[in-house]
């Protein structure tokens, strides 16, 4: 019982020292981790390739040019994400009532769309997180550039050697 009794007294003596040397307190810990209420309107997007710039620049990796592109990567596990329209990416982390783990149709049902959500929006080491409480509307695939770029993008095809 002595043990634990001087166990919790230096660690009540150790840790608000070790938060003062650190710059970091309990609850600045907790802030840090609280998200902010958002309402955002993008479009939802295949992250490995808009980050990434592997099939283009980012006109090229959004609307129905991407769009088989961007079922086949969130099916494969990539992360979904939405491009905001000031252009801010946020990676979305769950949509409610879904299980984060388990796969499910509703990203798959919305890939392309440009939509206008609520949720939560999360930023920890400059990345922006986004959990999806409700998809408030939902305008379809309104970015139609297949015309421009065709089913796969020019500069994607491999020239061959």
């Amino acid at each position: 019982m002595k043990i634990l009794q001087v166990a919790s007294l230096c660690l009540a003596v150790i840790a608000p020292a070790i938060g003062t040397f650190t710059g970091l307190s309990a609850s600045s810990a907790r802030a840090a981790n609280a998200g902010e209420p958002i309402e955002i309107k993008g479009e939802i997007i295949d992250t490995w390739c808009y980050l990434s710039g592997v099939m283009g620049g980012p006109d090229a990796v959004v609307g129905t040019a991407h769009h088989t592109c961007a079922l086949w990567c969130a099916a494969g596990g990539i992360p979904v994400g939405v491009r905001a329209e000031d252009g801010t990416v946020y990676m979305v982390l769950k949509v409610k009532g879904e299980d984060a783990l388990a796969k499910t149709d509703t990203l798959m049902e919305i890939q392309s769309d440009v939509i206008l959500a609520k949720g939560v929006h999360y930023v920890r080491d400059g990345v922006n997180y986004l959990v999806v409480e409700n998809v408030v509307a939902n305008d379809g695939i309104t970015n139609k550039n297949h015309e421009d770029f065709g089913p796969v993008p020019g500069f994607a095809i491999p020239e061959k050697q």
